[in-house]
């Protein structure tokens, strides 16, 4: 039996952006999100195709269409998601007029750009006469609503690991959303913190944003959505979501989730074909051996597995790039999201507490 979404039917809009890193929200709400029904998604460049099999070469039923006009002839959604995610979370002009189409049209509105919406007077009075919301997800909360750093953390007693990455839009959040649901297929209890826009509207129950979030607070937030995950759920896993590198020059995340998520192992993700940092020409990926010395060096805790991110590899080269980290980094190596996650949670579950 399916599950019901938190709120409804939505069409992605993931114009120019769909099947590049420029479109990772509208990919991960694809693949997976317990908080909208995907019935659509709007990219005139994939117009007429599957959007799982674009993405997966694996069929799921979710049409792609070249605008709003022609998706709402097909489908009814009272939800209109903004699937992009590009530098800097900024919204392109072409957006906002179909953003301003969907509020005619009667739909919600939820974005996780840095440019809020909430503050488009014509948006905003769209809205108020169609009887429509505008999210913004990456708005902060007020600061008396924010948690700072206590410690509480180490009540945490369950097997807890990061997802961190070599580099950022890499597929971190992916592969933890796969382990999570592995090990509940497997019959043990997993919790997912989200720490990404893109994550909270997937539905991850404990969720903090760490990209917008007041600096002095992130530790915090990060403490906070761990621990509360332990006290409530019990879970035998928790896993936390990376965000970006620890090296990226644009988005070097990661030190916090190290410092305060304080998780007991580490799984790194990995684009093996990748020779730069995602859009920053010239800024040459430090090296897989590098960033797991960098990982291990800052935390004290051991990075035992390389998640792969198969961009650019045809399906005969995954098993032999495998092959090729374990020997270079003596780390096993999987690619879950085309082989699936079954190896991986038979190596986690033997670190369960």
């Amino acid at each position: 039996m399916t599950k019901p979404s938190i709120d409804g039917n939505a069409i992605v809009y993931a114009n120019n952006a769909f099947n590049t890193p420029n479109g990772k929200t509208a990919h991960g709400l694809v693949r997976f999100t317990e908080r909208f029904n995907v019935v659509a998604v709007i990219d005139e460049n994939y117009a007429g195709q599957d959007a799982g099999n674009v993405l997966d070469s694996k069929l799921n039923g979710i049409p792609i269409f070249s605008s709003l006009t022609e998706a709402v002839k097909h489908v009814e959604a009272n939800n209109f998601v903004i699937g992009l995610a590009p530098d800097g979370g900024r919204l392109p002009n072409e957006a906002r007029a179909t953003i301003a189409q969907a509020l005619e049209l009667k739909m919600n509105i939820t974005s996780g750009l840095h440019d809020f919406l909430y503050k488009d007077e014509h948006l905003m009075q769209l809205a108020s006469q169609n009887g429509c919301t505008i999210r913004d997800v990456r708005k902060t909360p007020d600061r008396d609503q924010l948690h700072f750093f206590e410690g509480k953390i180490e009540e945490v007693d369950c097997l807890n690991i990061a997802v961190l990455g070599t580099d950022s839009a890499i597929g971190k959040r992916t592969t933890a959303w796969i382990i999570v649901h592995g090990f509940r297929n497997a019959g043990l209890k997993a919790e997912m913190i989200g720490t990404g826009q893109t994550a909270w509207m997937q539905g991850a129950k404990y969720s903090m944003i760490m990209d917008s979030c007041i600096n002095d607070f992130v530790s915090g937030e990060i403490e906070h959505a761990v621990h509360e995950a332990w006290k409530n759920e019990k879970p035998d896993l928790i896993v936390i979501e990376g965000q970006g590198s620890l090296m990226n020059p644009a988005y070097p995340g990661g030190f916090e989730i190290l410092a305060a998520g304080r998780p007991d192992f580490v799984i790194l993700q990995h684009a093996p074909k990748r020779v730069e940092y995602d859009g920053f020409p010239g800024y040459k990926l430090h090296s897989i051996k590098e960033q797991i010395n960098a990982i291990e060096v800052i935390s004290g805790k051991k990075v035992i597995a390389i998640t792969l991110n198969h961009e650019e590899m045809k399906p005969e080269e995954i098993e032999p790039t495998c092959q090729q980290i374990t020997q270079e980094t003596g780390l096993p190596a999987f690619d879950v999201l085309a082989h699936g996650s079954e190896a991986l949670v038979q190596l986690l579950k033997s670190h369960i507490k």
